[in-house]
Order: C-alpha cells, then sequence, then structure tokens
C-alpha cells in the first residue's frame, strides 16, 4: 500500500509552516518505512495498519502545537504488491525512453 499525504497547521499563524511539517516528516523516517518527500506530499510504504498508524502520529505531533491541522491523504491499495514506491515511477520512466 502507498499512502501519500500532506499534513500542516491551519489557521492562525500558519504562513511559515516548514518547522511544523519538519515534525512530521521526522515521524515518517524513524518509521523505517519506504517512504520519500516532495514539495507537496511525503508517500509512505507499507501495510495499512502501520501506514496509518504513521500518518496519525505525523498528525498528532502537529496537533501538540497547533489547535488546529488539515490532513489531505490519497491511497494506492494493492495487496501482494511492495516496492512500489520506486517501481511506479521506473516504468512510467522505462515508457518515456522508450519515445
Amino acid at each position: 500500500m502507498l499512502v501519500a499525504f500532506s499534513v500542516s497547521p491551519l489557521g492562525g499563524e500558519s504562513e511559515n509552516v516548514g518547522e511544523a511539517v519538519a515534525a512530521a516528516v521526522r515521524v515518517v523516517r524513524e518509521s523505517g518505512l519506504p517512504n520519500e518527500t516532495t514539495a507537496m506530499f511525503t508517500t509512505v510504504e507499507g501495510e495499512w495498519d502501520e501506514v496509518m498508524a504513521v500518518v496519525k502520529k505525523a498528525t498528532d505531533v502537529l496537533l501538540e502545537n497547533f489547535p488546529r491541522v488539515g490532513l489531505v491523504l490519497k491511497a494506492d491499495i494493492r495487496p501482494g504488491h511492495t516496492g512500489q514506491l520506486t517501481a511506479k515511477v521506473e516504468r512510467v520512466e522505462r515508457y518515456l525512453s522508450d519515445s
């Protein structure tokens, strides 16, 4: 399962959210699950319960310091497939190189 998510503070002094986002990303990286962070989302790969636990913990870290947090989540649920964090991109790159 791949989950791409974005979590950040909402309202008030939320113009500079880099430090808060870094705290959430730290949770993901410390989880030991395969992950990738881009400008808009952090993608995590693993089983349903372990990935959702990481998303919850990353959200809870922000809730410790902010009264309101926004969470955007997109999931690719494909039982029996692993390594998709890189494999999906490799397939697209292969098609692009064939052009």
